[in-house]
């Protein structure tokens, strides 16, 4: 809002105030404007008058200012909330195409998804006096309940069910790498958990009336064979970074060369970005807030090499130095040691319902549909806030120019006067 910067000059021998009496005060506290003008001119000189004059300017300048910040803030805040507006209704379309484009065999998938799933519980649960069999069958018949117990609490499942892929010939392969005493291992957030699963009396020797050796004895099912427990807050986890927008938080692993610099053919990725991971586990599964990916997975499977064929694998042995597999069956453990011939494990991870098969940005983009709804949120709020600074800005901006005006007139008016009076009795 611009003010007028033309100022009224004031005759030479008006005068300022100085002291004001108090009945000289409006019902708001400020001086009347024309007993302000008219004690200016008689108390006062030319230069107090004029320096007056230019503090209530100076005032009213300020307050246009402010006026005019607010005014500036609230388009600024409608372009920004428009412009978000424009981004979501964009985005939502996206999202629109993609999943009609998935809508017709999404329940197949997730049928066999379920199917899968349920295969490898079944499996799981034929070994039933193992530690997994007690624990599946333990869930199975307790549901969520099960969770709440004291010994059960820390668990965050079987390896074999905290993951999935999506090619079973591949599930068979990995199942196999890792083995079924890893297969069918108890994953625990933390040690406390451990200590829960089994306790031990002053000799040192397994009380087989608590943990879960008492629960197995309570169903009939006695627990004598060895367990794997993998307490996660203990393992190292992946160090550098995650793959850019990757919704599943694949590790930054650089892809390996050959001495020529040359990537191996044949290469078709490494085993710990090839485990699909619900999303309640992808990213909190630890205290720390570390995931399954970069902790678990990533101590089982570290750089595990994928190849297309055995061929392609035994070109790249070079570059190989945490093993590697074939999807023709082909494995190496690690850099010297080969397994050969050939092992059919029962529990293997799930199959996936092909939801990864969506394009990688759908879920980076539901993501940022959400950030952007809450800015808009934020937006709308302070574009509020600023509406109500701006029309106490605006009352308060007309009070003080009509001061100042008024202020201007009534000193001209008394300074014109004088001057009349003084021509007068010469």
């Amino acid at each position: 809002m611009s003010i007028n910067d033309d100022r009224v000059k004031l005759p030479i021998n008006a005068n300022p105030v100085v002291v004001h009496e108090p009945s000289r005060f409006n019902q708001g506290g400020q001086a009347d404007s024309y007993s302000f003008a008219r004690d200016t001119m008689l108390n006062g000189t030319a230069e107090a008058a004029v320096y007056n004059s230019k503090k209530l300017e100076d005032a009213v300048h300020e307050m246009g200012l402010k006026l005019k910040h607010h005014e500036e803030n609230i388009i600024f805040l409608k372009a920004q909330k428009n412009g978000l507006d424009n981004s979501i209704l964009d985005m939502q379309v996206t999202l629109g195409k993609y999943q009609t484009a998935s809508e017709s065999g999404s329940e197949n998938e997730e049928l066999s998804h379920v199917r899968n799933v349920e295969e490898t519980l079944e499996h799981i649960l034929i070994h039933e006096k193992s530690a997994a069999g007690i624990w599946c069958q333990l869930k199975h018949h307790h549901g969520t309940q099960a969770s709440h117990l004291p010994l059960m609490k820390d668990v965050v499942g079987i390896v074999s069910m905290l993951g999935n892929v999506d090619d079973d010939n591949l599930s068979r392969l990995l199942s196999d790498y890792l083995g079924l005493e890893t297969m069918l291992a108890i994953v625990c957030k933390t040690c406390d958990g451990i200590k829960a699963l089994e306790t031990y009396d002053k000799e040192g020797h397994i009380n087989k009336t608590l943990g879960l050796h008492g629960l197995g004895a309570s169903i009939g099912r006695p627990l004598d064979d060895r367990f794997l427990v993998i307490c996660l807050e203990k393992l190292r986890p992946y160090p550098d970074d995650f793959i850019a927008d990757d919704p599943q938080r694949r590790l930054y692993i650089l892809k390996p060369r050959l001495p020529n610099g040359e990537s191996p053919p044949g290469f078709l990725g490494f085993a710990v970005n090839m485990v699909n991971i619900d999303s309640v586990n992808l990213y909190c599964a630890t205290s720390t807030g570390y995931g399954l990916r970069e902790t678990l997975f990533y101590n089982l499977f570290s750089r595990l090499h994928v190849y297309k064929t055995r061929e392609d694998m035994l070109q790249a042995l070079p570059c190989i130095r945490h093993g590697a597999i074939s999807l023709d069956g082909g494995m190496i453990k690690h850099d010297g040691l080969f397994s050969l011939g050939k092992r059919e494990i029962d529990v293997k991870f799930p199959k996936s319902s092909g939801r990864s098969n969506m394009p990688q940005n759908y879920f980076e983009i539901k993501r940022q549909i959400k950030e952007m709804k809450w800015k808009k949120e934020r937006a709308v709020e302070d574009m509020q806030r600023e509406q109500a600074l701006l029309e106490r800005a605006r009352s308060n901006f007309d009070i003080k120019k009509q001061e100042y005006l008024k202020f201007l007139a009534q000193s001209s008016t008394y300074a014109t006067q004088q001057n009349f009076r003084s021509e007068g009795s010469t």
